[in-house]
């Protein structure tokens, strides 16, 4: 999840109220100045403070993050549509508001806004959590003089985003989940249960089963080299992140591999057309150049290659050509997208068709993820248990062929 990167500071302080009674207290802020201001505000005269670092606890409890900024955004939008004024509505905000850094970042807007600037320039100089699609969008809601309904568009597309994020993170979190407990138990065994069996057998001075010595051998390989593989992981893990972070046109490689990625990949695509057709009616349908708002579709896209792919349909489309046209000759986009963008532009309706792909490709991602579990559930009980069966069945071969001997 997304969070600012402010530094909240703990200041610890002992004063004096309007009613001459002593008080002192702890005050988180970005600053000394504005710990200062906030103190002042509650009629408190200072008589000594004191800066210090809160800990990681407190500081994460605090601290805004995306969700936080998508329920100020919903709580604006409400507000304005009563006919609040944007003052009142701030100030009623920043009381209201759980977070020190929300209360401080809310305290910041509406301070800017007082010195004389726009909401959107106040936000901008605020947090960098109102990144330059949210300040567009603010803006041009403050050009045309239809600001609560930019906030309602933001609303919506910020919790739909965010509802998205979350399927997909669950997409990829339960089949890792999977992998590590058959892996897991795997090791376990091989560590700390086949070894137990391997003394058993040399008392018996036969021939081993090639199966039961092969996992022998396999269970003191781990037992042997198994910290040295680790380290070779932990080392290719750190690697492979340097090359992604460093490397344009791995990263580019990596993004379009994990496009491919059995069940995975159709989700991030889903996902990520989904994302783009949001974003886009959204730009649109407040008034903002289609050309600003695929530049800010590409931005927000989370997937390296679907950036360059959408950066190709900016560029084509500041050519002359129709947005489906440019979609189209992209190859990457499904055709019944193209066709109903087709049908959009054609009937000038655009913003609502791309809501409608929007919709679809997010109904898409919701069902895949929520019929995962069904297909991965007979899944695991399979792979376990050919797993641990496989292993059982090799230390109890040699017992069955002792017993035949015998017998």
């Amino acid at each position: 999840m997304a969070s600012s990167p402010n530094k909240l500071f703990s200041y610890q302080w002992r004063g004096v109220t309007s009613k001459g009674a002593k008080v002192k207290g702890q005050t988180l802020a970005f600053s000394e100045q504005e710990a200062r201001q906030s103190l002042q505000e509650q009629h408190i005269r200072l008589e000594k403070i004191k800066k210090r670092s809160p800990s990681s606890w407190v500081r994460r409890r605090n601290s805004a993050t995306a969700k936080d900024i998508t329920l100020f955004s919903r709580q604006m939008a409400t507000m304005l549509e009563a006919g609040v004024p944007l003052g009142e509505t701030l100030r009623l905000l920043k009381s209201s508001a759980k977070k020190a850094e929300m209360k401080l970042i809310i305290s910041q807007i509406y301070s800017h806004i007082e010195a004389g600037s726009s909401l959107a320039q106040s936000m901008k100089a605020s947090s960098p959590l109102f990144d330059q699609f949210y300040c567009d969008l603010v803006a041009t809601g403050e050009q045309t003089g239809r600001l609560e309904q930019i906030f309602a568009r933001i609303c919506v597309y910020r919790e739909k985003s965010e509802e998205t994020r979350a399927k997909v993170v669950k997409a990829m979190i339960y089949p890792s989940i999977v992998c590590v407990i058959a892996i897991g138990v795997t090791i376990g065994m091989l560590i700390f249960v086949i070894p137990t069996f391997k003394d058993v057998f040399s008392s018996f001075g036969a021939e081993l089963p090639w199966f039961t010595q092969k996992v022998l051998n396999i269970s003191d390989a781990i037992r042997d080299y198994g910290l040295y593989l680790l380290v070779a992981l932990i080392l290719f893990v750190a690697a492979f992140k340097a090359c992604v972070n460093r490397s344009y046109s791995f990263r580019l490689k990596v993004s379009k591999f994990s496009l491919h990625i059995p069940v995975i990949g159709d989700v991030l695509t889903k996902a990520t057309i989904s994302r783009f057709t949001r974003t886009l009616a959204t730009t649109f349908s407040a008034g903002i150049p289609l050309l600003n708002g695929l530049s800010a579709a590409g931005k927000t896209a989370n997937n390296s290659h679907f950036k360059m792919v959408i950066e190709e349909v900016h560029k084509q489309t500041s050519g002359g050509r129709p947005l489906h046209r440019s979609i189209k000759e992209t190859g990457e986009f499904p055709d019944m997208m193209t066709q109903m963008v087709m049908i959009g532009e054609e009937s000038g309706a655009l913003d609502d068709m791309l809501n409608k792909v929007a919709g679809i490709y997010e109904a898409d991602v919701d069902n895949t993820v929520d019929n995962l579990g069904k297909i991965l559930e007979p899944m695991i009980i399979v792979t376990l248990g050919i797993l641990i069966g496989s292993l059982v069945v090799a230390m109890y071969l040699p017992m069955f062929n002792l017993m035949s001997v015998m017998g």
